[in-house]
């Protein structure tokens, strides 16, 4: 991405949302196998308490 420090505000993030959408057009990311958050340990039970938490 191009140096976007002497842009204002809204030209950064009209510069940052087009990289974007440019890097997703080129390398578009595989649809994965498996569900969202399918991977993620399982907490069994919880202890009581806050220190726990």
């Amino acid at each position: 991405m191009a140096n976007t420090a002497k842009l204002s505000r809204e030209e950064r993030k009209k510069a940052k949302r087009a990289s974007r959408k440019k890097a997703k057009a080129e390398k578009p990311k595989k649809p994965r196998d498996y569900a969202r958050g399918s991977k993620k340990r399982k907490v069994k039970k919880m202890a009581r308490g806050q220190s726990k938490r």
